[in-house]
C-alpha cells in the first residue's frame, strides 16, 4: 500500500510494516492504554510529526510532558491570573467576537437572545472582557453572575497570552474541572483553524467532562486538511470513543480492551486479540470493512 507523507509507522513486522496514515485513515487518532502508555505513545507522534516539519499543540491534563521545543508554554492554574478571557481574544484576533459570545453562552448557560445581545455589546465595545460582561448589568449580566466565581476571575484576569507556532498547555496545576473545560474550550478556538499541525490532547476524558470542554473537543477533531489529531487516554469514555477516526489500542484491562473493540465495531473472534504490555492493535475502517493490525510499539 502506498502511504502519503504524513504517515507514522505503528508497527515493525516481517514482511510489511504497519502505517497510520491520517490522508487514509482519518485526521483523528484516539489512543487507549493504562499507566503511561498513553503518554509515550503521544510523545512517539510528537517527534515524527516534529521531524515531518509539522508544528505541535499539546494540552497536558497531566502536567508531565516535556517542555522542549515549544515556543508557548501556558501553565494554567487556579491560583493566579491566566488571560484567557474569550473577549479579549476576540478582540486580539484570534477568533470573530461571535465565537467570544458563544463560549460565554456554553460556560454560563445563556439562552439566545441574551448571547445575541452580548454579541452585540462586543461589536459596539460596551463590553471588552467577561468581567465588564459581569458588571454591565444587562440580563446576561444577572446569568453570568450565578455561576461566576473568584476563580473564573483568575482566569479572565492578566494579558491575553501570545501564542506561538508550537503551544504546550499545562493543565496539570490546575485543580478546578471547571476552569480546564473552560481555558481548553478557549484555547481550542483560538487553534482551531491552524494547519500543518499536530495536536496532542492528554489525558483527553479530563477535558470532556465539562460541557465547555466537550465543546471544544470538536474544534480539534474535525477532520481538517494539513492537520492530524491525536486523542490519548486512560479512560474509555463513550466521548471518545465515538469521535470518528481509528484507535490505537495499548495494554489495558481485559474489560476496557473489550468495550473498545465492541464499540470500533470489530466482530467478534480472533479479530479481538489480546493485547499485552509492549503491543498495539491498530483499528481502521473503510467504506466496506473494518480492520484489525497487531504489533510492537516502538515506544
Amino acid at each position: 500500500m502506498k502511504y502519503s507523507g504524513i504517515a507514522v509507522r505503528l508497527f515493525e513486522r516481517e514482511g510489511e510494516d504497519v502505517f497510520y496514515d491520517p490522508a487514509y485513515h482519518g485526521r483523528t487518532l484516539k489512543i487507549f492504554g493504562m499507566d503511561d502508555f498513553p503518554d509515550k505513545a503521544l510523545g512517539y507522534f510528537v517527534r515524527t510529526y516534529r521531524d515531518k516539519g509539522y508544528y505541535v499543540v499539546v494540552f497536558d491534563t497531566k502536567g508531565t510532558f516535556p517542555r522542549e521545543g515549544f515556543d508557548t508554554v501556558l501553565d494554567v492554574e487556579d491560583t493566579k491570573p491566566d488571560g484567557l478571557d474569550p473577549i479579549k481574544f476576540a478582540i486580539e484576533g484570534y477568533f470573530d467576537p461571535y465565537t467570544a459570545a458563544t463560549i460565554v453562552q456554553t460556560v454560563y448557560g445563556l439562552d439566545r437572545a441574551l448571547t445575541e445581545r452580548l454579541y452585540s455589546d462586543i461589536l459596539s465595545g460596551k463590553v471588552g472582557s467577561v468581567p465588564e460582561a459581569l458588571k454591565a448589568g444587562e440580563k446576561y449580566s444577572e446569568v453570568i453572575a450565578e455561576s461566576y466565581s473568584a476563580i473564573d476571575q483568575l482566569l479572565y484576569s492578566g494579558e491575553v497570552p501570545e501564542l506561538g507556532k508550537n503551544v504546550l498547555v499545562n493543565l496539570g496545576n490546575a485543580h478546578s474541572i471547571t476552569l480546564v473545560g473552560t481555558a481548553f474550550l478557549v484555547l481550542a478556538a483560538a487553534l482551531e483553524k491552524r494547519r500543518k499541525t499536530m495536536v496532542g490532547l492528554n489525558d483527553a476524558a479530563v477535558l470532556s467532562y465539562t460541557s465547555a470542554g466537550g465543546a471544544g473537543l470538536p474544534l480539534l477533531t474535525k477532520p481538517m486538511l494539513r492537520r492530524v489529531t491525536v486523542v490519548a487516554s486512560e479512560y474509555a469514555l463513550d466521548s471518545l470513543l465515538n469521535l470518528a477516526g481509528p484507535v490505537l489500542l495499548l495494554y489495558h484491562d481485559p474489560d476496557v480492551q473489550s468495550l473498545v473493540y465492541e464499540t470500533s465495531g470489530v466482530p467478534p473472534g480472533p479479530s479481538r486479540k489480546h493485547v499485552h504490555k509492549g503491543e498495539g492493535a491498530f483499528i481502521y475502517r473503510t467504506p466496506e470493512t473494518v480492520n484489525v493490525e497487531w504489533g510492537r510499539m516502538p515506544l
